[in-house]
């Protein structure tokens, strides 16, 4: 019997890694703030056409509702409730958007708060996106319920209640995260309380959870959870699918919490990533781009098979989180197109591209000041919706980085290489790469300040290439550049040091 119970356990953890998305789609893509009638309308309209494999969405659940600072983004990460309304839409909205998103072949990811619930400041009232009553002040939240019994202070041995030794565990995982009252996750009741709400979610059709501030939570607490969870909705997945688990652990090294905890559990946020690659590309440091040949693991990373990577993600484009000022954003564009093309070409984790929105930056002493400021309104907080313009860009202040055409391509790039080794690397010893993989795709990146020309061995069969980077196959032609692989494999390639994006892609698919 112990042995069966094991192996169940073991089952269940090892799907938790598997993104689930459908056949010959790879990467997330991070719609953050997006309305649920935006996404559906782009799931349809432009993620499945371009090989998206899924979406991960702003926190639905019933949060406070904040008017000073004036709507923040960051309101959505204090619930009030499990109920599914919030400034995206309403839960016959949410419910919608899953299934017009699976339908088309995308899935749907959960931004999933359950760590806490609001700020202790958060006082009491009804001021939260479903009118809900609540008192912060004595720890009621009938819309679950939870009670004062329900939360860890008791727990938690620092004199103001806060986390403030960031090397002490059970601070980290028993005290408050700036304020934001911390359940007792021990609890059987607290646990059936967050396994309800995610249940009814994967009961909804979503494939998944990137699951918020897992470093505050137990692993054990964590493990009890997930192993509540239903397997997924049979409409869209195959029989005994298990949710896909993506948990925020902020791991740069030098605190007791280690991502390595976590990743029994499902796969972890490498924060290491954006970090270091940040680092690489704007060549702070003395670093080089020759110096990404063994990127992964032998940087210090998690194992390829644990770990969810991005170049940015919400939090520390704005300066939270993790990476400090070498954290590249769409604020850094030239830059930002080499990372992110380099992320999707090299087989490392499982990717996720950031889709933004701009705001009024007010940077003093290194700090943005207005990194608070919330999605695109009008009057009274109504989240604007995500215009589309002709040439395909997003109007509204709505940036959608994973619509620029060097980073769908790319997207598309990674469907079409899936499963290729790494292949064929080469450098300058400096800032020009290249690598291939397998047989099927071939990059080349110039970020040093002197133009390239050299013919490298592409791994590709002979033939004509259509660049997509400087545009795409189109039909019978191409819309950029054209590049010539011999029947020995090899290629001329010519990259300026001052052209706009200083790479070249090709791939199978792109062949003429």
């Amino acid at each position: 019997m112990k042995l069966l119970i094991l192996v169940t356990l073991l089952g269940l953890s090892s799907a938790q890694f598997s993104p689930n998305t459908r056949s010959g789609r790879t990467s997330i893509v991070h719609l953050f703030e997006w309305r649920w009638a935006d996404i559906a309308a782009e799931c349809e309209r432009y993620l499945a056409p371009n090989g998206f494999g899924g979406v991960q969405i702003s926190p639905p659940s019933e949060s406070i509702v904040v008017t000073n600072p004036s709507y923040p983004w960051w309101q959505r990460y204090q619930p009030i409730s499990y109920k599914l309304c919030s400034r995206s839409g309403n839960e016959n909205e949410l419910r919608d958007m899953i299934t017009r998103c699976n339908n088309v072949g995308v899935n749907i990811y959960v931004d999933a708060v359950i760590n806490h619930m609001c700020g202790s400041g958060g006082g009491a009232g009804t001021h939260s996106s479903c009118g809900t009553y609540f008192n912060a002040n004595t720890k009621e939240f009938p819309g679950v319920p939870y009670s004062a019994l329900d939360f860890n202070d008791s727990k938690c041995k620092t004199g103001s209640g806060e986390i403030e030794n960031y090397n002490d565990v059970n601070q980290v995982r028993n005290c408050r995260l700036v304020g934001l009252l911390d359940l007792a996750l021990e609890k059987d009741y607290v646990r059936g309380k967050v396994a309800d709400y995610m249940n009814k979610l994967i009961d909804m059709g979503v494939a998944g959870f990137r699951v918020d501030a897992c470093k505050h939570m137990w692993p054990g607490d964590l493990s009890a959870i997930y192993g509540r969870l239903k397997n997924l909705n049979t409409k869209w997945f195959s029989s005994g699918s298990r949710p896909f688990i993506f948990q925020e652990v902020i791991d740069l090294g030098g605190e007791p919490i280690k991502a390595s905890e976590y990743t029994g559990l499902g796969r972890v946020t490498e924060f290491k990533y954006g970090a270091k690659l940040g680092n690489v590309v704007r060549k702070w440091n003395g670093e080089k781009l020759s110096y990404l040949k063994n990127w992964g693991e032998g940087w210090g990373m998690m194992p390829t098979g644990k770990a969810l990577v991005f170049v940015d993600n919400h939090d520390n484009q704005r300066g939270h989180g993790a990476g400090g000022a070498s954290i590249l954003t769409f604020w850094d564009a030239r830059l930002y197109k080499i990372a992110t093309g380099f992320m999707l070409a090299h087989p490392y984790g499982v990717t996720r591209v950031m889709s933004s929105y701009r705001w009024n930056r007010n940077i003093v002493n290194g700090q943005d000041r207005n990194d608070w400021i919330g999605p695109p309104s009008s009057s009274g907080g109504v989240t604007k919706p995500v215009t589309i313009n002709s040439d395909s860009t997003c109007g509204n202040d709505w940036v959608c980085e994973h619509r620029w055409r060097q980073i769908k391509n790319m997207v598309i790039f990674r469907n079409v290489v899936n499963g290729q080794p790494l292949s064929n690397w080469w450098d300058n010893g400096n800032n020009m790469i290249a690598f291939g993989r397998g047989n099927r795709g071939f990059i080349i990146i110039n970020n040093d300040t002197w133009s390239m020309d050299i013919t490298l061995n592409t791994g590709l069969p002979g033939g004509t290439y259509c660049d997509v980077i400087s545009g795409q196959k189109e039909g019978s032609r191409c819309t950029g550049k054209q590049v010539t692989v011999g029947s020995d494999g090899r290629a001329n390639f010519k990259i300026s040091n001052s052209d706009q994006d200083p790479f070249i892609a090709i791939h199978a698919s792109s062949k003429l």
